[in-house]
């Protein structure tokens, strides 16, 4: 059984084909009074549209989906949604890959993407206020001019909001040297679920009190919804240096990333792509990737140009001594562009391939890189399914595709099977559950292998201060038994809403 029929269950299934429940024409006559009617729907494409995000979970059933244009507006939601004893989850672009905005219970649907001002940028204090709907690399491209950029770079950054890179503590090729989402949040304007607005964190050094910033940041949306974010910006750095070595096997790809670090040398990035993700992506883009290797590593420096080019000089060195059979380097920043266009769009194009993938997030120690990777392999073949591997290797966070056609019979309960068992491997190793994609619904399962039950009481202790009622984000993140949410998420399903 999926993760996700596992919350459906937990949140009743009470038959299909019956009505909806009698509340929702006054809620709905609420929420377009609040709002404006056109920026209130509850029409059968808008539903199933937000019933789902970039995961394999499907299953979720939306309430009414809201769009907000400003803090006012979201405070009224959340209003009339406690006024109605409804579940309220918030949404940015749908990019997430652990069920995480995938609505259960029918919860009203607060889309965000008409937030996407950017608000002020200040380089003297090196802090822009954005909204949260601001796409992620819409930031930088703003920035670029002024000489910085935002350096959180999932890979969806052409389409994922810093709303939603806040509510994962999302990452990057580029978190091994500048760090996640987290470091790179400075304070943020919240609206609770009572409809109060709190202003967590601050541009202070060292702002006083409890550390409520930190706790907010990757939170999933089970807190609140942020509708102010002042960012971090980075200044760009004077020199880049990207290098592209190739390997006959992936296990030497990966310790070479241990020798690197073990030399003192921190890049700001190493990339690590199997031989299937590297020829898909050369077919795809054709960034001058090399189509014979077993693996490549994509090594990028940057700062003052003598120390980057000390930095690459020992890469490729290290590179040579674990086995690289070619170390190239960028010429210029167009091959550079161009190789980075490679590694970004890999998930892309895997679709000459399959026309699904299960894309993994689990994160294990660097010293145990090689051995999860081949036990991946094996995992794979043995539910005989194809594996590609890409991931952030510099912080040991994999990324195993599994690829699949959906239309198969029995591909689903063999794709899930294989991921409890990649996801057990990690653990084993000394992993943790994410490094970037949160827990969602998808890791829920795993919540009390990593953590003891007084843990688990006490993270639901923290969301009960912010939440009493637990109607933000219902159902997800903390594992069923341990999470207040669980009687709400049930009490407030329409009757059929799973049919």
């Amino acid at each position: 059984m999926s993760m996700l029929e596992k919350a459906r269950r937990r949140l009743g299934d009470r038959g299909a084909r019956a009505e909806p429940a009698t509340d929702d024409d006054r809620l709905l006559s609420e929420l377009r009074l609040a709002l404006a009617p056109d920026r209130v729907r509850f029409d059968g494409a808008e539903r199933s549209l937000h019933a789902k995000d970039a995961s394999v979970f499907r299953g979720g059933v939306a309430g009414p989906s809201c769009f907000p244009v400003n803090t006012e507006e979201v405070q009224a939601i959340m209003r009339i949604a406690a006024a109605h004893g409804r579940g309220v989850v918030p949404r940015g672009a749908g990019t997430g890959l652990a069920g995480g905005a995938i609505p259960l219970g029918a919860p009203i649907v607060v889309a965000l993407t008409k937030m996407n001002r950017i608000l002020s940028v200040d380089t003297d204090s090196r802090v822009a206020w954005v909204e949260p709907g601001v796409i992620n690399l819409d930031l930088t491209r703003h920035l670029t001019p002024m000489g910085f950029h935002f350096a959180p770079d999932p890979s969806s950054q052409q389409v994922c909001t810093i709303g939603g890179n806040l509510a994962n503590n999302a990452g990057g090729p580029h978190c091994l040297a500048y760090g996640v989402t987290n470091a790179h949040i400075m304070a943020m304007e919240v609206v609770l679920a009572d409809g109060d607005v709190a202003m967590l964190g601050g541009l202070d050094p060292e702002p006083a009190g409890l550390d409520l910033r930190g706790v907010f940041v990757g939170s999933e949306g089970t807190l609140g919804i942020a509708t102010k974010i002042a960012v971090r910006i980075t200044k760009n750095r004077p020199a880049v240096r990207t290098l592209l070595l190739s390997f006959d096997s992936v296990s030497d790809a990966a310790n070479t990333v241990s020798g690197i670090i073990a030399a003192g040398i921190v890049p700001a990035a190493l990339e690590v792509m199997d031989h299937r993700i590297t020829v898909a992506v050369e077919n795809y883009v054709g960034a001058g990737y090399p189509r014979d290797a077993a693996a490549v590593l994509l090594a990028e420096v940057d700062g003052l140009d003598d120390g980057v080019g000390i930095d690459a000089d020992r890469i490729a060195e290290i590179g040579r001594q674990h086995g690289a059979t070619d170390v190239r380097t960028a010429n210029d920043d167009n091959e550079r562009a161009l190789l980075w266009k490679g590694r970004k769009t890999a998930f892309g194009a895997i679709a000459q391939i399959a026309p699904d993938y299960y894309l993994h997030d689990t994160v294990v120690p660097r010293s145990e890189l090689a051995n999860v990777l081949e036990k991946v392999y094996a995992i794979a073949d043995n539910y005989d399914l194809k594996v590609m591997n890409v991931f952030h290797a510099g912080d040991g966070n994999l990324h195993p595709l599994l690829l699949f056609d959906s239309r198969e019979p029995g591909v689903l309960e063999r794709v899930h099977a294989a991921g409890k068992e990649i996801v057990e491997a990690s653990l084993d190793a000394g992993g943790v559950l994410s490094g970037e994609h949160g827990i969602g619904v998808e890791k829920q399962a795993y919540m009390d292998r990593l953590f003891s039950d007084d843990d688990l009481d006490h993270q639901d202790r923290l969301r009960r201060a912010f939440d009493p009622g637990c109607r933000a984000n219902p159902g997800k993140v903390i594992p069923m038994g341990h999470s207040c949410a669980d009687i709400q998420a049930l009490r407030r399903v329409p009757t059929g809403v799973w049919g």
